[in-house]
């Protein structure tokens, strides 16, 4: 049942309004070494052949899901990031500015929780936030769509991404300073053993070996999407499982069998040739 004092519903349609961000290309840089690319991918990490990574936009977009908690919408102490899609449009520019526009796209009623869809529209790119909300339910609304499934035979490919346990201590001067994510006390007081890894960081950072499993280049990224299954942790391995699916590489991520990131999709477009060392 919804224990807020405004029906979950009535957020849908709302206007989160405009922001223009600008950022250059050391910002670039340090997104693309925080999700994982190594000293040797050149265009991703130096300013004279750089290209941009097209996840980096989601981090000048966090202010849209951060505004509507602020405005009371759900409780953000107990709401969690379920899944994010990403839409590429145009690719990003090394440096300059982003003008987007934000709204709540829909309300899902899931009974216990309801499911707040922020979307993010750009020039550039279309993000959507699914934020599950426990205790904002129950308003008699539609359920949503159900969780996509993975396809029901052996993986085109098993490829392996070791985080490092520095991740999300570089991963946050990005922009989401969540203390969480770096003070052992915050992340316990949110349940968590220990400090753990964004989940924007975490898919992030799986388009690289997807890529490279599948012959394409990461900036090359046209179309993502993942849901969060449980937390993972700086210095987690992580396994993952890819099946070929219409043009599009469809994944799964484990850590110790357990699930971590669920319902992946990415689609590439044919990659440039790569430039390392």
């Amino acid at each position: 049942m919804n224990t807020g004092g405004t029906n979950a519903a009535e957020w849908a349609g709302h206007d989160l309004g405009e922001r223009t961000v600008a950022y250059d290309e050391r910002e670039v840089i340090l997104y693309a070494l925080a999700v994982g690319a190594p000293a040797g991918d050149l265009d991703l990490v130096f300013e004279e052949r750089l290209r941009a990574l097209p996840t980096f936009a989601l981090t000048k977009a966090q202010w849209a899901p951060d505004a509507l908690g602020s405005l009371g919408a759900f409780d953000t102490r107990t709401a969690v990031h379920g899944s994010q899609r990403l839409v590429v449009r145009e690719p990003l520019p090394p440096a300059g500015e982003l003008t987007m526009t934000a709204r709540v796209a829909r309300v899902w009623d899931k009974g216990g929780a309801a499911v707040f869809e922020v979307e993010v529209d750009s020039e550039f790119f279309l993000a959507t936030w699914s934020l599950f909300a426990p205790g904002c339910g129950g308003f008699g609304g539609e359920r949503g769509p159900s969780a996509p499934t993975r396809p029901q035979i052996a993986p085109a490919h098993q490829v392996r991404l070791d985080t490092s346990p520095n991740q999300a201590a570089l991963y946050r001067l990005l922009g989401d300073r969540h203390h969480m994510h770096i003070d052992p006390e915050a992340a316990k007081a949110a349940g968590m053993p220990r400090p753990f890894l964004h989940g924007l960081c975490t898919l992030a950072a799986v388009t690289l070996p997807l890529a490279d499993a599948v012959g394409a280049h990461p900036a090359d990224l046209t179309e993502l999407a993942g849901r969060f299954a449980a937390p993972v942790f700086p210095g987690d391995r992580l396994d993952l499982r890819t099946w070929d699916a219409d043009g599009a590489v469809v994944f799964e991520a484990a850590v110790n069998g357990t699930p971590v990131l669920t319902g992946g999709r990415a689609v590439f477009r044919e990659a440039q040739p790569r430039v390392t060392r």
